[in-house]
C-alpha cells in the first residue's frame, strides 16, 4: 500500500495535470467559436463554386477539349492522397479517425493495382503513417494550420498540386480531412479535387438546386472561363477541407480536454478518500499503541 507521501505526491501531480487540461480546454473552446464560424461562412462559397462549375459543364459543347483538371489524363493509375491532421496531439481521436480512414483507403487502391502516394498536411499525420507508408510519403507540410487556416499556404499547395499533375506524378488527387459538425462529432470526408468529378456536379445537390431553364452567354466562352475557375475551385476545396479540419480539431481538443478535466477531478477525489482512510488508520494504529503502553506501565 502507498505510504501518505506517496498519495500526496500523487495527488498533487494529479491537482496539476487538472489544472493543464482545463486551461487547454477553455483555449481550445476559445479558438473554436472562431474556427466554427470560419468554417460556416466557407461553406456557401465552395458550394456556390461547384454549382456555378455544374452550370458550365452542363453547357460544354465537347468533353475532349475540356481542360486537364477535369478531363484528366485519360488514367486513373497514380492516386496522391491528401490527408489534413493536426501538428499537435491531446485532440481526442481527431488524428486516429482519420489515419484509420487513410490505412483502409491505401489498402483498397493498392488491392486494385494502383499506384499510391501521400502528401500530408500536418505532424501527427506522418507519425501516424510514416512507419506502415514511409516510403508513400512525398513530403509532410507542418505548422499549415497553427495560427487557424489561411489561404496563402492554400495557394502555394494549390499551385505545387497543379505542377504535380501537368508532370504526370499523378492521375488522380483525393483529399482527406474531418468535416465539422460540432464540438463532439467530426465525419470523416474523402472528396476527389483532380481531376474535377464533372458527372458528380452536374447530378449532385448543388446543380439540382441552381435555377433550370435559364440560357446563359458566356464572355469569353465557357472553355476559357473553366481555365480559371478550375485552379480557383482546387485553391477554395483546399481551403475549406483546412478550414473543416482547424474547426474539427479544436472541437475534439475541447471535448477531449473536459474529459479529461473530469477524469482528473473523479481520481482526486478516490485518492483523497485513500489518504484520509490512511491517515486515519496511522492515527488509530498510533493510539492503539499508546493506550497499550500506558496500560502496560
Amino acid at each position: 500500500m502507498p505510504s501518505l507521501k506517496d498519495l500526496r505526491v500523487r495527488i498533487t501531480s494529479v491537482k496539476s495535470t487538472q489544472k493543464i487540461t482545463s486551461a487547454m480546454k477553455m483555449v481550445a473552446a476559445a479558438k473554436l467559436k472562431r474556427a466554427q464560424v470560419a468554417a460556416e461562412q466557407g461553406r456557401p462559397y465552395a458550394e456556390s463554386m461547384e454549382r456555378m462549375l455544374g452550370g458550365l459543364l452542363a453547357g460544354l459543347p465537347s468533353p475532349e477539349n475540356a481542360p486537364k483538371l477535369l478531363a484528366g489524363h485519360g488514367s486513373e493509375q497514380k492516386h496522391l492522397l491528401v490527408i489534413v491532421t493536426s501538428d499537435r496531439g491531446l485532440a481526442g481521436g481527431f488524428n486516429a479517425n482519420i489515419a484509420r480512414e487513410a490505412r483502409r483507403k491505401i489498402a483498397a487502391l493498392q488491392r486494385e493495382g494502383k499506384e499510391v502516394k501521400l502528401l500530408l498536411i500536418g505532424r501527427k499525420g506522418r507519425d501516424a503513417l510514416r512507419r506502415d507508408y514511409g516510403r508513400l510519403i512525398m513530403d509532410t507540410l507542418e505548422n499549415v494550420t497553427r495560427n487557424g487556416a489561411e489561404f496563402d499556404p492554400v495557394r502555394e499547395l494549390s499551385r505545387k498540386l497543379q505542377t504535380m499533375f501537368d508532370d504526370g506524378e499523378f492521375d488522380v488527387c483525393t483529399l482527406l480531412f474531418n468535416t465539422f459538425k460540432s464540438a463532439i462529432s467530426q465525419v470523416v470526408t474523402s472528396k476527389q479535387v483532380i481531376p474535377l468529378p464533372a458527372e458528380e456536379i452536374a447530378v449532385g445537390e448543388m446543380a439540382a438546386a441552381a435555377p433550370q431553364g435559364g440560357v446563359y452567354e458566356m464572355e469569353p466562352d465557357d472553355e476559357a472561363l473553366l481555365n480559371d475557375l478550375l485552379p480557383a475551385n482546387l485553391s477554395m476545396q483546399l481551403f475549406r477541407a483546412l478550414l473543416e479540419s482547424y474547426a474539427s480539431e479544436q472541437g475534439a481538443r475541447m471535448t477531449a480536454m473536459d474529459n479529461a478535466t473530469r477524469n482528473a477531478g473523479d481520481m482526486i477525489a478516490r485518492l483523497t478518500l485513500v489518504y484520509n482512510r490512511s491517515r486515519q488508520a496511522a492515527i488509530t494504529k498510533e493510539l492503539i499503541e499508546i493506550i497499550s503502553g500506558a496500560e502496560a506501565v
